[in-house]
């Protein structure tokens, strides 16, 4: 380490050998030579001689006298904290209940009845493309009071980036295990957010001609809880919001009507249906509970 003019730093201060900082008061204030004394000696400290008052003037300019040496400062003590109780987990991990099969909600004895409002519940919303299950869907979860989740299952089936079977491509092996593997897991997905307290809503299209499929898919992945319901407008309101559309969920007219025929077959299954041909959104949601609240009073055989 060099001092700023240049010159080493004096050596420490040791005891008994004169002021602090090593230097001579003398240095500071010099007086006339006298004979006899031994020349300055620069950067050191003169010997200290019967009859030595102190150090000629130097010839050059006079370093400043350098600071005493700083003491380091010591680190700041470590917190210390309370050691954890044995077998006390520090982590943040929040343990979750395992999700088993979705049992039907229960009303007490003493109620009058279900208060849909803060009930908890999985629900399945069934009907044709452009029916409009994702606007309601989202709605009905969107306003409930407790809380509520909505799994789409085609946001679930284009999770597949590489390698997406489109069925509109044709109907195939590989669009028609991409189907199997999205429901189970909104399935899967439905039972844990159950077993944490959490409703579920899901949307599907699927049809009553294939039961093992369909229904009896949706009651093996989520369990006997779920409550089925479907949304069925009419076919010249499900083809304009079908126009509507854009990208893959964009079907044909030919596509659409053919499917709304199949849906047709609902009718006389014993399922709850809502016709919203004539409901926007908000209304057709209110249908919903009631239509569920009523389904959980007396649940639907399926």
């Amino acid at each position: 380490m060099q001092h700023a003019v240049g010159s080493p730093l004096p050596p420490p201060h040791q005891p008994g050998h004169g002021p602090a900082d090593g230097w001579s008061p003398a240095a500071q204030h010099p007086g006339p030579h006298r004979p006899g004394s031994p020349p300055h000696q620069p950067g050191g400290a003169p010997h200290h001689q019967p009859g030595y008052l102190g150090a000629p003037p130097p010839s050059g300019p006079v370093p400043p006298a350098p600071r005493p040496p700083v003491p380091p400062v010591p680190p700041p003590p470590a917190p210390q904290h309370a050691p954890a109780p044995h077998g006390t987990d520090v982590t943040g991990h929040v343990p979750l209940p395992p999700g088993g099969p979705v049992a039907m909600p229960t009303v007490p004895p003493t109620a009058p009845g279900p208060d849909l409002a803060i009930t908890t519940v999985a629900v399945l919303l069934i009907g044709p493309a452009g029916a409009g299950k994702t606007s309601v869907a989202k709605f009905w979860a969107d306003h409930r009071r407790v809380p509520t989740a909505h799994v789409s299952l085609d946001d679930v089936r284009e999770w597949v980036r590489s390698g997406f079977a489109d069925p509109q491509r044709g109907w195939n092996d590989h669009s028609e295990a991409q189907y199997r593997l999205a429901r189970r897991t909104c399935g899967f997905a439905a039972r844990n957010f159950l077993a944490n307290g959490i409703s579920c809503i899901l949307d599907d299209a699927i049809f009553p001609d294939r039961p093992v499929v369909g229904l009896g898919g949706w009651k093996r992945h989520v369990g006997p809880g779920l409550l089925p319901v479907v949304l069925l407008p009419g076919l010249e309101v499900v083809l304009e919001r079908n126009a509507q559309r854009s990208g893959n969920r964009r079907l044909t007219d030919e596509e659409v009507a053919r499917i709304h025929g199949r849906m047709a077959g609902w009718y006389g299954s014993g399922l709850p249906i809502i016709d919203n041909s004539q409901l926007d959104v908000p209304s057709t949601a209110k249908v919903l509970d009631d239509v569920l609240s009523r389904a959980i009073a007396s649940p639907p055989k399926w």
